[in-house]
């Protein structure tokens, strides 16, 4: 299963614990993630293999949206920061509503996040 993991500058510190509280479950083989550079950059050095997509706001969160859209990503791991506006909103908007679309979970913050790891595991 792929699962994407972006997070907004202000919250990559918490995608990080929340990778690393995570680990045992998001290092199986049963896991792939993808996610935007910088936030792909953060999860290799904590120890996470990674594809990397472009940086957010040159196209990355456009590129997770494509493998949504593609049926590739099935887990969307989006912790925004609501405090911030973004240059790149327009792209949000886009993966949330291509989410939507395609009926596939988006986590905006941990512990809907932590909801949803805890349901796949019960399946696995």
């Amino acid at each position: 299963m792929e699962i994407a993991i972006i997070a907004h500058d202000g919250r990559k510190a918490e995608m990080v614990q929340f990778l690393n509280k995570n680990k045992t479950f998001l290092s199986s083989n049963h896991i792939k993630l993808v996610a935007t550079g910088t936030t792909g950059i953060k999860a290799e050095n904590a120890g996470f293999k990674v594809k990397k997509m472009l940086s957010g706001p040159i196209g990355g969160d456009a590129q997770i949206a494509a493998r949504v859209a593609e049926n590739k990503t099935k887990m969307v791991l989006f912790f925004k920061d609501p405090l911030s506006s973004h240059a790149h909103e327009v792209d949000i908007n886009m993966l949330i509503r291509i989410c939507d679309v395609h009926n596939i979970p988006l986590a905006t913050n941990e512990a809907t996040a932590q909801l949803l790891i805890d349901a796949i595991e019960l399946q696995l």
